[in-house]
């Protein structure tokens, strides 16, 4: 299963730091890259895939092209979407059905207040919670769920920096 992340919203400079999080949360937690609908942010895009390179992992981001063709080409090809709102069904009832349904996952995750068109294309409108919560971490919510758990010690192949698990203080690797 592919999973990608659509950041719909994004507003240049307001957005620049809690966009690099949603891309960073949705890289270390599993999915596979993040499209930044509408804008382009070279400077964005250049930092994600710098710390791609440098921790490792194979992680796509684009950032510029329109929100909604990149929901109806996702869904034309037999993907689902997932757009994570608090105004969805709670995470705990639908989770189960999202990771047994059969496609690529597309999921969602405005910045300011999204076109309310999106609710009526998403598959799933979900809630991590039924109150207002940071986009980053429904998405990293979200993601831990979908994959279990598992995606919090995965080993990220060709890195030139590895963290090492301390105690106490920093302790890196670098090749």
């Amino acid at each position: 299963m592919r999973v990608m992340v659509l950041r719909i919203g994004h507003r240049i400079p307001r957005d620049e730091r809690i966009t690099t999080h949603v891309c960073l949360t949705a890289r270390a937690l599993g999915a596979n890259g993040v499209y930044i609908s509408d804008v382009q942010d070279r400077e964005l895009v250049a930092t994600v895939r710098h710390v791609s390179e440098r921790f490792g992992g194979d992680f796509q981001v684009e950032a510029g092209r329109p929100w909604r063709s990149t929901l109806m080409d996702w869904k034309r090809t037999g993907g689902k979407v997932i757009h994570l709102t608090a105004y969805g069904m709670p995470l705990p009832r639908v989770i189960n059905v999202i990771r047994g349904a059969r496609g690529d996952k597309l999921v969602v995750v405005g910045a300011e207040k999204v076109p309310g068109e999106l609710y009526g294309l998403a598959d799933w409108n979900v809630a991590v919670t039924n109150q207002p919560i940071s986009e980053v971490s429904a998405l990293g919510i979200f993601l831990d769920w979908l994959f279990k758990h598992k995606r919090l010690e995965h080993k990220f192949p060709e890195y030139q920096i590895r963290i090492i698990p301390s105690e106490h203080g920093k302790n890196v690797t670098v090749d």
